[in-house]
């Protein structure tokens, strides 16, 4: 802790406004029209100091010091503009912009971000911010730094599988969309980076709204949404290489290329990607190959891009995590997981001859993860006139993949086998390996129409239609009793459908100068058929029908150009997920989950200086939790609490007091409680439940304290050093506050490098070094439990996730 206290000392030190002498006024207008432009932005780079034109084009800048600077000037479908002039008295200028020669990508994403005057909190990533981190880590490691945001990876390097939770919330009900095409899973709802690899390349930018934030599609935003557009045009033919290698034997290659602009109005871009890596846990390799193309028709007043990408991946499992005994080197817990009949003979063996962090359950050679996703989005954007414009997509998504598991001992009937006698004894149990399948398609369309008078109004209406048909399966491929199996036997068959519609209508109107008022209401209906279980428990198809509204207002109140505040109250409904549905029956179904959100925030910025600040509270009615309690057909499924709550504060500060220091910090604080809940624990001398009241507890994985901070600086003038830390306070396993199911508080530091030379025949070279994790912290960052009476006293069973320590990556890019 008193290292967070250290880091947040010289952060809010730094963060004191400081006064000085030059003020700059100006009007920006369309150079051919010489119309006002409301909303450009205008920078002073190299600091934080930023304003926006009002309705009328009109800007101020003020407290620049009196030194040379450097304007950058951007709207929306007008060409960037650069202006370097020496700050020495008050100055008025008319900054005129020039419309672009083709349409701007940037229009294709306005219905699903938030605008920069809208009420709701986010922070954006740009391509070269995510470049610069991009050394083979998934793009949830990128985004690490982002205020409460904790990042996770089984094989414990960031390669593979990985998760990221925004405000303790898990990626079930993180709403992710690529171009503003849903990419969450339609049943499960979460997002499998492993299936994006290498995402990070193709990324030009990204937004992160926390809270409910502002309508969109896909599945609903239950703590955060992350907002992903692909590469924009890039009207200059280019090409790029990159390379690294490091710890764990991690090895990745990118080959990029993009045509320019050609004949004024084609572009093609593309990108293959390989990623491989042992993994810090025993055999936890992983396999990841990508590829990415596009083309596009970019008119004066259209955009018709096809885009296709893949990911395809093979991991070998580390999903069970290490015994909280192999961990903590107790023979007596080992001795107790096997004894009980909770690991196996060979797995115990395993066990006490593996390391203690990076022991892996999983022996078998092709105990593996296989899948491969492929995506199709046609996107077309049509400026009808500078008021309004057209978006809408087509999409197709194609997952097609299964995990294969060695089962040491199974009843032969739960496969629908029958037993096998050999002299005289009768056989009802084998080892086996299956495979289980998924089969899935997603289909559909989006549309916006967006309007902007350039004055009080911008409004967006739009919606989408999507299906989802997913077969799940299961394969037996070998048994060591054949009984009446025959190859590839299937034991199982599953087919699902879901259908998602929805439309939504948002409007920022500008009531004065400085105040702008938000609203935002979303109308989703969804149709949801799988096979699950009846009153009698027989395995048969049903269905669910949900209907949501979700409204949403705010208020954005620019107190002067440094200075804004801005207070929003949003709605949103949750539908419950496929384990949810698939293991109930009708009349003990679980609810959709409500939650209620109130967002309300301050920022500054100033010259040199940069301060952030937000407050959130978030109210839940019926989120759904595990308690451990076995449903009616014998599963621990996830029921309904009736209330819990998450609040907290978010602050940002930065400070660049020097060209070559840049400095920034951000620190979380919360209070995430469930105010009444039962727990259910199984005794094992009884074969019963007992259930324990539980009264104001803090959620799960929901850390109260989280903290994030880099320094970068230049020490030439292409030589730059950072060093980025992050501190997560104490996390529990389930709901109970209980201290012996939780993961303790950690601090991890990372150390950068890079240097970058340009040629005549190459743009740029630039060597970068990674090291991760530098002053070799030991942490998890991840975790399960579960717990049960036996022989007359409670046991604790907790399974963590042990991350690498000090370990490097070093890289190689090379830009034509």
């Amino acid at each position: 802790m008193k290292n967070l206290f250290a880091l947040l000392a010289i952060y809010v030190a730094l963060s004191m406004p400081v006064f000085s002498q030059v003020k700059v006024t100006g009007k920006v207008e369309d150079a051919d029209l010489h119309s006002p432009l409301k909303g450009a932005t205008v920078r002073i780079t190299g600091s934080y100091t930023t304003a926006y034109s009002d309705a009328e084009g009109n800007f101020v800048l003020t407290n620049l010091k009196i030194a040379k600077q450097s304007l950058e000037i951007s709207y929306i479908g007008y060409e960037t503009k650069k202006l370097e002039f020496v700050a020495h008295k008050d100055t008025s200028v008319v900054l005129l912009l020039k419309k672009k020669t083709v349409l701007a990508d940037e229009i294709e994403i306005k219905a699903v971000r938030a605008g920069e005057n809208d009420p709701m909190t986010s922070d954006k990533m740009d391509s070269k911010q995510i470049a610069e981190k991009n050394m083979g880590q998934d793009i949830t490691y990128i985004m690490g730094l982002t205020p409460s945001a904790v990042v996770t990876s089984d094989a414990g390097t960031g390669v593979g599988y990985t998760g990221i939770r925004i405000r303790g919330t898990d990626p079930t009900r993180i709403n992710v969309t690529i171009n503003g095409i849903p990419v969450n899973d339609a049943e499960s709802q979460g997002t499998y980076w492993v299936d994006l690899p290498d995402i990070a390349s193709l990324v030009d930018n990204m937004q992160i709204q926390r809270g409910v934030g502002t309508s969109t599609n896909g599945a609903g935003a239950f703590g955060a949404s992350l907002n992903i557009q692909t590469s924009k045009l890039d009207t200059i033919p280019n090409a790029t290489i990159n390379s690294s290698y490091g710890s764990f034997n991690t090895l990745k290659n990118t080959v990029a290329f993009s045509t320019g602009l050609i004949d004024k109005k084609w572009a093609f871009d593309g990108r293959l990607s390989k990623i491989t890596s042992d993994g810090f846990i025993d055999r936890a390799f992983s396999d990841l190959k990508s590829f990415y193309v596009s083309g596009g028709y970019y008119g004066k007043k259209s955009i018709l891009k096809l885009v296709i990408f893949s990911g395809k991946e093979r991991t070998y499992q580390a999903w069970y995590g290490v015994p909280e005994a192999r961990l903590k080197n107790d023979t007596a817990g080992m001795n107790r997981l096997y004894v009980n009949g909770e690991i196996s003979q060979s797995q115990y063996e395993n066990m006490l001859t593996s390391n203690n962090r990076t022991f892996n359950i999983y022996t078998y050679s092709n105990q593996t993860d296989n899948y491969q996703q492929d995506y199709y989005q046609l996107l077309y954007s049509y400026e009808m006139n500078k008021n309004w414009n057209l978006n809408a997509a087509l999409h197709f998504t194609k997952g097609e993949g299964y995990y294969e598991e060695y089962i040491e001992n199974d009843q032969l009937k739960n496969y629908g086998l029958q037993n096998v006698v050999v002299n005289n004894d009768t056989i009802t149990s084998t080892p086996l390996i299956r495979q289980l399948w998924l089969n899935n398609d997603f289909y559909g369309f989006t549309y916006s129409v967006n309007y902007d008078n350039h004055k009080k109004i911008q409004a967006v209406i739009g919606g989408a239609a999507n299906s989802y048909l997913g077969a799940h399966y299961g394969m037996v491929t070998w048994v060591q009793y054949a009984s009446n199996s025959f190859p590839d036997l299937k034991y199982y068959d599953d087919t699902a459908r879901k259908n998602d519609v929805n439309i939504f209508c948002k409007l920022n109107y500008q009531l004065t100068k400085k105040i702008s008022l938000y609203g935002d209401v979303q109308y989703r209906t969804i149709y949801y058929s799988f096979l699950g279980f009846n009153e009698y428990l027989q395995n048969v198809q049903q269905n669910a029908k949900l209907n949501f509204l979700n409204p949403k207002a705010g208020i954005n109140f620019m107190m002067n150009n440094t200075n804004s505040f801005y207070a929003s109250y949003a709605v949103g409904n949750k539908e419950p997920g496929r384990g949810d549905y698939v293991q109930s029956i009708p009349t003990d179904r679980p609810k959709p989950e409500n939650l209620q959100n109130i967002e309300a925030g301050y920022s500054h910025k100033a010259g040199k200086w940069m301060l952030n600040a937000n407050y959130y509270y978030m109210y839940y009615k019926n989120q759904l939790v595990l308690t451990g309690k076995i449903n009616d057909v014998g599963a621990y499924n996830r029921v309904n609490i009736d209330k819990s709550s998450r609040m907290g504060i978010e602050l940002e500060a930065g400070v660049k007091p020097i060209d070559k220091l840049d400095i920034q910090a951000n620190i979380s604080l919360s209070k995430n409680k469930i105010k009444n809940f039962t727990e259910y624990l199984d005794d094992w001398d009884s074969t019963a439940q007992v259930s324990v009241q539980h009264h104001n507890t803090d959620i799960s994985f929901s850390p109260a304290v989280v903290a994030g901070g880099m320094v970068e600086y230049k020490l030439l003038k292409n030589l730059a050093v950072s060093w980025m830390s992050k501190l997560v306070g104490k996390q529990y396993l389930d709901n109970t506050s209980n201290a012996d199911r939780a993961i303790d508080s950690y601090f991890v530091n990372d150390l950068m490098l890079s240097y970058s030379i340009k040629t005549h025949f190459i743009k740029e070279i630039k060597f970068s070094l990674l090291v991760n994790n530098v002053l070799n912290e030991l942490y998890e960052s991840n975790g399960w439990t579960y717990s049960y009476f036996y022989g007359g006293r409670l046991i604790d069973e907790n399974y963590y996730f042990p991350q690498a320590g000090r370990n490097f990556m070093v890289g190689l890019s090379l830009k034509f």
